[in-house]
């Protein structure tokens, strides 16, 4: 299975976000097919599941809720992190090497601390910073990062903070 490379990260992923406070805990889901087989992970405030099936033998573990790593710190697109004090609360990946194809997209859903425009006003500057080339429609910020994946960042109000999305596509 080529995917088996990305078993250990995705673990370290799944586990991500448990924090002690369920309303602030970062909700994961995975999920890695390729010819030979797949990978699944789901996490939620209790703890979560993997699920590794393939050409014979599948495997099915319940993860605990144990570990505490920052997702916030640890994601960025091409040096550019979220907006300073913004809190990741989903991330979804989906990942698909079937039949030679190689495909994956990846979504966080995230809070900041300032309004959409404000927000998306500091993100396209420090794209700017990095030679990052975005469009902007609105609050919403879109381009191309230097691997070739295309990315959007959408920002909505929530409250007088923001609320949004990064849609991560590799194609």
């Amino acid at each position: 299975m080529r995917l088996a490379f990305l078993i250990p990260p995705m673990m370290l992923l799944a586990a991500c976000g448990q924090e002690k406070d369920a309303k602030d805990g970062t909700e994961v889901s995975i999920n890695a097919e390729g010819d030979g087989g797949g990978v699944q992970i789901k996490t939620g405030k209790d703890g979560g599941n993997i699920k590794i099936g393939g050409d014979g033998a599948a495997i099915d573990i319940d993860i605990p809720d144990f570990v505490d790593l920052d997702i916030e710190s640890d994601f960025d697109i091409d040096g550019v992190k979220l907006y300073p004090g913004s809190k990741v609360t989903k991330v979804d990946v989906d990942a698909n090497d079937k039949n030679g194809a190689d495909k994956a997209t990846v979504k966080l859903g995230f809070t900041s601390p300032a309004a959409p425009t404000k927000a998306a006003d500091w993100m396209a500057a420090e794209f700017a910073k990095k030679g990052v080339k975005v469009t902007r429609t609105g609050d919403t910020l879109a381009g191309k990062d230097k691997d070739g994946a295309d990315f959007t960042i959408k920002f909505g109000p929530d409250g007088a903070n923001a609320k949004g999305e990064v849609v991560i596509v590799k194609s």
